[in-house]
C-alpha cells in the first residue's frame, strides 16, 4: 500500500512538472511570428486597432489574411501572443500574414458601434461617408503601404459577426481583396440572430449588453455587463419576468441596441438599410461561404448570400459549403462531430480546413488564382447518410420539386387530401411549448436544432404528421416552403413548422448520446422554422387575422440536405410556441408585442385545413 502510494505521489509530481513545462513552452505563434499593434486612419479620421502578425522567416513574401471582429483583436500589448492565428493550424504553418482589427467603436478602435452598420449604396470621389466596405478599403490601402514582404493580395475571413464583415468588404471591394471567406455571416438581422420571420428570438436576449453599449474610448477590457438571470431554468426565466416590456428593468435607454429592438417590430426601412444582401453586385473577388446545416444563429445568412452572389455574379468564383456543424464547429476539432445525440464522424472539421478552406485561399492568394481549384461549386454534407456530396449548383439541378401533405389522421404522404378536413389545438401562452428537452441557459442556442422532439410529439398543442415507414431511402436537397392553410379563433398567431426523423426503433445507441436518452425512435429535428402569422403577407406591414376565417400563411423554411434513410419515417410538427427560443405572441393582436402588457395574452383555438381546394403543403425538393 506505502509503494502504490509513493508511486501515484511520483505521477502527481511529474503531471504537475510536465504543465509547468508546457505552460511555460514558447508557442508556435511565439517561435515563428513578430506582433506589431497600429492606430490605422479611416477616411473619416477615425482610427481603427490594428494587430499584424506577421511571420519571422523572410525568405519570401506573404499575402495577408485578415479578420474584422466586434469581439477583440486580443491580447494586446507588446509581447502578448494569440495562441494560434488564421482559419486553421494548416495555414498558420503555412505562412501568411494575419490581421485583426477591432471594427470602429469597440474595444481598442476609436469611433462610434453601428450594428450591422448600413451599406453606402454609391461611391463618390473624395467622400468622407464611411460603412465596413470604406473601412476594409482603407485598411488594406493602409497595410498595403505599411507593411513590408507581403505579395500584394488580401484575403478576409470570419464566422459570425466576423462573417458579416468579410461578406460586407464584397461592394466595392478593393482591388487588392482577392478571396473572401464568410463563415456563418449574418446576412440580415430580421432573418438571422435576433429575429426570425418576425418572431423575436428570446434566446439571445441575454446577448443584448455585448451589442447594445457604446464606450466612451478605446479600452482593452469589457465596458459591458452581463445579466445575471439569478437561475439556470431559462423557461422559468423568461416566465416569470412576463411580457417583454418588463425586460426594461434590465436594459435601460443607454443600452441602444435594446431600444432599436423595441422600436422597430416590423421590417422597416431601420432594418431593411442594414441588410448586406441587397449590396451583393459586382463582386470581384473569390467567394467561398461557409455555413453549418445545425446553426442556430446563422442559418439564412450563409444560404442567402450564396444565392445572392450566384445570382448577381455569374462570373465570380462563388462556392458554398455547409457541413454537419453548430455554429463554427468548422473552426474548432474535438476528434468526433455531433449536434445534440446525432453523430456525424471524426474529425470533419480537421479535413475540411485542410481540403477545403486551406486550399481555397492558397489558390487565390499563393497560387494560380485561375478559379481552377478542384473544388466543386457546392460541397454539402447529407446529415441522414453521414457524407460530403458535390454538386455543380445548389439546389442540385436534378432535384425534383414534391408536396407532401398533412392528413387530418395524422398521416403524411404525398397524395393529396380529398374533400373537406382540420386539424385543431389549442394555444396557451401561460403553458408554451419548450423548444428543447433541456432547461439550462444558453447565450446562444445550439444542440436544439437536432434534439429529439419526442417531447414535443406527445404534447396536445402539437399536431404531428408522419409517413409510413419508408421502403427506399428519400433525398431531400434543397429548398423546403410550407404553405400552411390556417385560422386562429383570436387576431394573431405564430406558426412554428419541424421536419423531423423519426428512427426505427432497433436503432443502436453510440458513445456521445446525452445521458438517459435512446436513440431507438429517436424524433431528430433537421430543420425548423417560424413566422409571426401577422407578416404572412408583408414583414413590414403586419395585418391582423381575421378570427376563424381560414388564411393562408406561407414559411420559407431553410435548405436542407438529408436522407431519411429507409426504416425510417419522415415526420412535420405544427405548433404555435417555442419557448424560450422564440418570445410569446399574446394571440391577441397589439400593434407592439415588444410593448404588450401582460393582460393582453390570451388562449387561442388554430386549425390547420385539410381541403381538398386549398390544403396544407410541404413543398421540397428531392434527389433521386
Amino acid at each position: 500500500m506505502r509503494t502504490n502510494k509513493r508511486i501515484l505521489l511520483w505521477l502527481v509530481v511529474v503531471l504537475l512538472s510536465f504543465q509547468t513545462w508546457a505552460q511555460n513552452e514558447p508557442s508556435y505563434v511565439d517561435v515563428n511570428y513578430e506582433k506589431t499593434e497600429y492606430q490605422i486612419p479611416m477616411r473619416d479620421g477615425v482610427k481603427l486597432h490594428t494587430v499584424v502578425y506577421t511571420p519571422k522567416d523572410k525568405s519570401q513574401k506573404y499575402p495577408f489574411v485578415m479578420q474584422r471582429t466586434p469581439y477583440s483583436s486580443g491580447p494586446y500589448g507588446e509581447g502578448k501572443m494569440k495562441t494560434a492565428l488564421g482559419p486553421s493550424p494548416k495555414m498558420m504553418k503555412d505562412g501568411y500574414i494575419f490581421v485583426y482589427q477591432d471594427v470602429r467603436g469597440r474595444w481598442m478602435s476609436e469611433g462610434l458601434y453601428d450594428n450591422m452598420r448600413p451599406t453606402v449604396p454609391t461611391r463618390k470621389k473624395g467622400s468622407k461617408e464611411i460603412d465596413e466596405s470604406t473601412d476594409t478599403f482603407d485598411t488594406i490601402e493602409w497595410l498595403l503601404k505599411n507593411i513590408t514582404n507581403h505579395n500584394g493580395k488580401f484575403g478576409q475571413w470570419g464566422i459570425s459577426y466576423p462573417g458579416f464583415y468579410s461578406a460586407a468588404s464584397l461592394p466595392f471591394a478593393n482591388p487588392a481583396l482577392k478571396a473572401v471567406s464568410p463563415q456563418a455571416p449574418i446576412g440580415d438581422f430580421y432573418f438571422d440572430d435576433f429575429h426570425h420571420n418576425g418572431a423575436y428570438m428570446l434566446s439571445y436576449w441575454g446577448a443584448t449588453p455585448v451589442f447594445g453599449y457604446q464606450h466612451d474610448g478605446p479600452t482593452d477590457k469589457p465596458w459591458y455587463k452581463m445579466v445575471n438571470p439569478g437561475t439556470r431554468d431559462a423557461y422559468q426565466f423568461f416566465m416569470d419576468m412576463g411580457s417583454l416590456k418588463n425586460a426594461d428593468k434590465y436594459y435601460g435607454e443607454d443600452n441602444f441596441f435594446w431600444t432599436q429592438l423595441k422600436e422597430n417590430p416590423d421590417y422597416n426601412e431601420f432594418w431593411q438599410k442594414r441588410s448586406i444582401i441587397p449590396h451583393l453586385n459586382d463582386v470581384k473577388p473569390a467567394v467561398m461561404t461557409v455555413g453549418g446545416w445545425f446553426d442556430a444563429e446563422d442559418l439564412y445568412g450563409p444560404l442567402t448570400i450564396y444565392k445572392t452572389i450566384e445570382k448577381n455574379n455569374p462570373n465570380t468564383y462563388n462556392t458554398l459549403v455547409m457541413g454537419p456543424w453548430s455554429h463554427g464547429d468548422w473552426s474548432r476539432e474535438r476528434g468526433y462531430q455531433t449536434v445534440s445525440n446525432i453523430y456525424f464522424g471524426d474529425s470533419i472539421s480537421t479535413w475540411y480546413q485542410n481540403n477545403v478552406e486551406a486550399e481555397f485561399f492558397h489558390h487565390f492568394l499563393k497560387g494560380a488564382a485561375d478559379g481552377k481549384t478542384g473544388l466543386p461549386e457546392a460541397y454539402v454534407f447529407d446529415t441522414g447518410k453521414n457524407e460530403w456530396r458535390k454538386f455543380d449548383s445548389w439546389p442540385p439541378k436534378a432535384a425534383e420539386n414534391t408536396i407532401f401533405y398533412p392528413h387530418a389522421n395524422g398521416k403524411l404522404s404525398q397524395q393529396a387530401p380529398i374533400g373537406n378536413a382540420v386539424s385543431t389545438f389549442v394555444s396557451d401562452p401561460a403553458k408554451p411549448v419548450p423548444h428543447s428537452p433541456d432547461i439550462k441557459f444558453n447565450f446562444t442556442p445550439r444542440k436544439y436544432m437536432a434534439d429529439d422532439q419526442r417531447f414535443a410529439a406527445r404534447r396536445p398543442d402539437v399536431l404531428v404528421f408522419e409517413t409510413d415507414v419508408l421502403e427506399e431511402d428519400v433525398t431531400l436537397a434543397g429548398e423546403i416552403m410550407a404553405k400552411l392553410m390556417v385560422a386562429t379563433s383570436e387576431t394573431d398567431a405564430d406558426w412554428i413548422v419541424k421536419l423531423v426523423d423519426v428512427f426505427p426503433g432497433d436503432t443502436p445507441n453510440h458513445d456521445y448520446i446525452q445521458q438517459g436518452t435512446q436513440m431507438s425512435h429517436y424524433h431528430m429535428m433537421v430543420r425548423s422554422e417560424v413566422i409571426r402569422g401577422r407578416y404572412r403577407e408583408s414583414f413590414s406591414e403586419p395585418k391582423p387575422f381575421v378570427p376563424n376565417q381560414k388564411t393562408e400563411v406561407p414559411l420559407q423554411l431553410q435548405d436542407v440536405m438529408h436522407t431519411f434513410k429507409k426504416g425510417h419515417k419522415i415526420q412535420i410538427q405544427i405548433q404555435s410556441t417555442w419557448f424560450p427560443l422564440i418570445d410569446r405572441n399574446p394571440q391577441k393582436y397589439v400593434e407592439n408585442i415588444f410593448k404588450a402588457g401582460d393582460g393582453d395574452f390570451i388562449k387561442a383555438t388554430h386549425s390547420v385545413y385539410h381541403d381538398a381546394d386549398a390544403p396544407t403543403a410541404i413543398h421540397v425538393q428531392i434527389l433521386k
